[in-house]
């Protein structure tokens, strides 16, 4: 009896030894960019020529899923099952759909804003995203960089994922501005590290720029997190305002835009909470652009059957938000059947006057 025990300890001792270690490795490993950081811009040869002040803007936003959250996939963390949603060939297969969606459509796109583009992942087999969906002049933030993701089981393994903007136009400066963190250590240490992607855009025969900001807001929080991330913003594209700037923000916001409840119910949340956004958090003047016809995103409790909407939820959570001198001539949700995506991708025309 006595050996039996001194095994036991010897094993319980040797569990919690690794489990520290492992835990101090994710800690010394974990991402832990500056407040705001210059981002490399990839520059496209195809692509330099300087925004005119004359000329309507077409702008897509779409939170492509990692290529991996296709129409055939659910997710653990929305009540599915599935922790890897997609093998190797669906991956690439869908990356094309993306590809060919985001280039290959019928408009022909100045700015470009994706959210959730792998780079070096194991739930996307190392596939480059970021590199195959580079057409115009680039800029990548990562806001989930981390070497080993031990949750759930199977674990999700090693993530590197971010925001990519991509501008037919010149630009001149981009940075990675972090969003607060609403997670504390340990759980911190291998999870996202939300963040705005912001790119300079200058205009041609003016000393004004078109600040174009990609985000990807918080979603798996009590929703505080989403609160302060989102009053950053604010406060963050008022200032750009201020300085004479055209500001245009878009993407996954993770909160239901004004009448979103009305058009498509939340009759899960058991499954997830969303957040809502209100007009009245807007600063003077400002506007929300949005789409209530289509839904931009489907709960992932279980693969797409779009005959089903009792034991499945929609939400319209992505669109745009335009400063005072950005004029809306029209938004529109591109029904893509969220074949590639559990998003469907927006779609913005304006005009800067």
């Amino acid at each position: 009896m006595k050996k039996i025990l001194k095994a036991l300890l010897i094993i319980i001792t040797a569990v919690v030894i690794l489990g520290v270690a492992f835990i101090l490795w994710l800690t010394i490993t974990e991402f832990d960019p500056d407040p705001i950081m210059d981002t490399e811009i990839a520059v496209a040869e195809d692509y330099s020529e300087r925004l005119s002040a004359d000329r309507e803007l077409n702008i897509l936003s779409w939170n492509t899923g990692y290529s991996g959250l296709g129409k055939d996939s659910d997710f653990f963390m929305d009540g599915g099952e599935n922790v890897k949603s997609a093998d190797r060939d669906t991956v690439s297969d869908t990356l094309q759909g993306i590809y060919d969606t985001v280039y290959g459509g019928e408009v022909p796109y100045d700015v470009v804003l994706l959210q959730e583009v792998d780079v070096n992942s194991s739930r996307t087999y190392g596939i480059n995203e970021l590199e195959k969906l580079s057409v115009y002049n680039t800029a990548f933030a990562y806001n989930y960089k981390a070497p080993f993701v031990p949750y759930p089981l199977p674990p999700i393994g090693r993530v590197n994922s971010g925001l990519m903007t991509g501008s037919v136009f010149e630009v001149a400066e981009a940075q990675r501005h972090a969003l607060p963190c609403p997670f504390s250590w340990p759980v911190s240490a291998a999870n996202l590290k939300r963040c705005l992607l912001v790119s300079y855009i200058p205009i041609e025969g003016s000393d004004r720029q078109l600040v174009i900001v990609n985000l990807h807001l918080e979603a798996y929080d009590d929703g505080e997190g989403k609160i302060a991330q989102t009053k950053q913003l604010m406060d963050f594209v008022q200032s750009e305002y201020e300085k004479g700037n055209y500001v245009i923000a878009g993407g996954d916001w993770n909160q239901v835009f004004p009448g979103g409840f009305e058009v498509f119910p939340n009759t899960h949340e058991d499954l997830w909470k969303v957040g809502s956004l209100t007009e009245d958090i807007l600063p003077g003047g400002w506007s929300f652009a949005f789409d209530l016809s289509v839904p931009t995103c489907r709960l992932l409790n279980q693969p797409y059957e779009p005959s089903d909407t009792e034991n499945t939820q929609y939400y319209v959570i992505d669109g745009f938000m335009l400063s005072p001198n950005v004029e809306l001539v029209s938004v529109k949700t591109l029904d893509e059947g969220f074949t590639y995506s559990d998003h469907n991708p927006v779609s913005l025309c304006v005009k800067i006057h």
